[in-house]
């Protein structure tokens, strides 16, 4: 699934501040990176956020 800007930086955005807040990361990071941002961006890419996305069917797409 392809997602808009604004839906991945929601997702981005709803996982930083869950990592920020303790959540465990879900991927291996260098030790260097600590901010939640920087991770929960890793996290998209690697596509292992878990949080879904759910769409109204006729009204945007």
């Amino acid at each position: 699934m392809s997602f808009t800007k604004f839906e991945k930086a929601r997702i981005i955005g709803a996982r930083a501040l869950q990592i920020s807040m303790g959540a465990p990361v879900i991927i291996d990071i260098p030790p260097h990176i600590m901010d939640p941002v920087d991770i929960a961006i890793m996290e998209f890419d690697n596509n292992v956020i878990p949080i879904t996305i759910k769409r109204e069917n006729g009204k945007h797409d």
